[in-house]
């Protein structure tokens, strides 16, 4: 019988993200409990996920800004990731976050990659993407 749970507390969010690391670093084989384990397990935390995580008309900037307040982070902890002075030129609006930057702040702070790529503007006042992340139609990126 497989030891799974509905997700409705940051506590269950927490005890779902442990169970599905285990299998980031040994895949399961298709077609056996662990592998259906792991998609249900996948499909609950994504779930949960779209509906914690979901910020109306919020910037990436705002996103990161919500993310540390929330999660009690620090820029410097942001900096830690991504380099210090990357994170400041971020939150300050000097530079665009990168789609490796991306990858790495949602890995680690369990940020859903799409509040993390919606275009937006910077000091000198644009509003496109940055030149290092590609884009696709409809601005929508996939991430496998």
């Amino acid at each position: 019988m497989m030891d799974i749970r509905a997700i409705r507390t940051n506590a269950d969010y927490e005890w779902a993200l442990k169970e599905v690391e285990q299998y980031f670093d040994k895949v399961p084989a298709s077609g056996t409990p662990e592998a259906d384990r792991f998609d249900v397990l996948s499909v609950l935390i994504e779930k949960y996920e779209a509906g914690q995580f979901e910020i109306a008309n919020a910037d990436p900037v705002e996103v990161l800004e919500f993310a540390m307040e929330s999660m009690g982070k620090t820029q410097a902890e942001l900096g830690h990731l991504i380099t210090r002075s990357r994170a400041t030129e971020i939150m300050k609006r000097k530079r665009k976050l990168t789609l490796e930057m991306i990858r790495i702040i949602s890995g680690a702070w369990h940020i859903p990659v799409a509040a993390l790529i919606a275009p937006y503007k910077t000091q000198t006042g644009s509003a496109r993407l940055d030149a290092t992340t590609p884009q696709h139609e409809g601005r929508r990126l996939q991430v496998a």
